[in-house]
C-alpha cells in the first residue's frame, strides 16, 4: 500500500500539517509514503523516510486545466502517482489528517475490491449548508462525465481516497470528467472535487469509509495547528532525530482535541471583527533603519 500526500503553495501551516500526517503514517509501518509538492524545501527532514516527488509550477498550472481551476489538481496528483505504481493500492490523504488506527483495515477493504473515502456525509439535499443543497439542485438528473446524477448519489468526504491496484485509472478518468463538466456547468465550486470522487467511486463499486483509521480535522484546524506547531517547535529546539519524531507522532493522544468543532456564523463574524479591531488599535514598531528610538516606553509611544 502506498500513501500519498499532495501539497502546493508557500503557506507553512499546510506543509506543517503534511509533515505531521506523514510522521503518523510512518509510525504505523504499513506502507510507503510519497509526497507530491511544488515546495520540496519543506520536506527535507523527511527525505530519508519518504519519497518526495517535486512538481514544477508549470505542471501544477497544467493540472489546473484550461479553466485554471485548482479543484482538479488533487485528481491529477493521484493519477500522477498511480501512473508510477499502476498495480499497487494507493491511499491518498489530505494534509490535515493523521493516522490513529490500524491501516490493515484499509488494506483489507482494498483487497476485497472496495474503494475508500474518508466518511459518509449524506445526500446533498439533506446537507446543513445552503451551498451544499444548492449543489444538489444544480446537479440532480443532469449528466456529468457520462454519469447522470441521481438522488441515490451521496456525498462522501474525500479527505481520504483509496483505490485498488488495476482499477484506479478508470475511476480517476471518470472522476476528472465529472469534475471538468461540473466546473464548465458553473456548479457551486466548493465541493466539486469531493462530489466527483463520490460519484465516480460509487459508480465503480462498493465504497468503505476510512474514518476508523484516519482522523481528518478539517473542522478544527485552529486547535490542531496549535498542537502541531508545539510538536515541531519542541522537537526542533531539543534537536530530536527523525526516528524520535516518528515515535512521538505515533504516541500522540489524538483524543485530546476534537477533529470537528462547530463554529456558528455569528462567532466567526465576531472573531473577524475582533481581528480587525486588534489591527486598528494603537501599536508601536521598532525604529526604522537610521531612526533613533524614543526614550519613552513602547506603551507610551503607542498611546501618543
Amino acid at each position: 500500500m502506498i500513501y500519498l500526500l499532495f501539497t502546493f503553495g508557500t503557506s507553512p501551516s499546510i506543509h506543517q500539517q503534511a509533515n505531521f500526517a506523514a510522521l503518523t503514517l510512518l509510525s504505523r509501518k504499513s506502507g510507503k509514503v510519497c509526497i507530491i509538492t511544488d515546495a520540496p524545501r519543506f520536506y527535507g527532514r523527511l527525505e530519508e523516510a519518504v519519497r518526495i516527488i517535486p512538481i514544477s509550477s508549470a505542471t501544477l498550472q497544467d493540472w489546473k486545466g484550461p479553466q485554471d481551476n485548482f479543484l482538479r489538481t488533487k485528481i491529477l496528483a493521484i493519477r500522477h502517482l498511480v501512473a508510477e505504481y499502476p498495480e499497487r493500492d494507493v491511499v491518498y490523504v489530505d494534509a490535515d489528517t493523521f493516522c490513529f488506527g490500524d491501516p490493515q483495515q484499509l488494506a483489507n477493504d482494498l483487497t476485497a475490491g472496495k474503494s475508500l473515502l474518508h466518511a459518509l456525509e449524506g445526500p446533498l439535499f439533506e446537507m446543513p449548508t445552503k451551498s451544499e443543497r444548492r449543489m444538489g439542485q444544480q446537479t440532480l438528473c443532469k449528466t456529468f462525465g457520462g454519469t447522470t446524477v441521481q438522488k441515490s448519489h451521496v456525498m462522501y468526504n474525500s479527505g481520504v481516497v483509496g483505490l485498488g491496484g488495476g482499477s484506479a485509472f478508470a475511476i480517476l478518468r471518470d472522476a476528472l470528467a465529472i469534475c471538468d463538466d461540473m466546473i464548465a456547468a458553473g456548479v457551486t465550486p466548493r465541493l466539486i472535487e469531493q462530489y466527483s470522487f463520490s460519484i465516480a467511486l460509487t459508480e465503480a463499486g462498493p465504497v468503505a469509509t476510512a474514518n476508523s483509521v484516519i482522523g481528518h480535522y478539517w473542522g478544527n484546524k485552529r486547535d490542531w495547528n496549535a498542537l502541531i506547531s508545539e510538536f515541531f517547535i519542541t522537537h526542533h529546539l531539543t534537536a530530536t532525530t527523525l526516528e524520535a519524531q516518528i515515535d512521538a507522532a505515533g504516541r500522540t493522544d489524538f483524543r485530546t482535541i476534537p477533529v470537528y468543532r462547530k463554529t456558528r456564523s455569528k462567532e466567526a463574524k465576531l472573531q473577524a471583527w475582533l481581528e480587525r479591531r486588534r489591527d486598528a488599535t494603537a501599536r508601536t514598531f521598532i525604529p526604522a533603519a537610521g531612526e533613533a528610538a524614543a526614550q519613552r516606553s513602547e506603551r507610551w509611544v503607542a498611546r501618543r
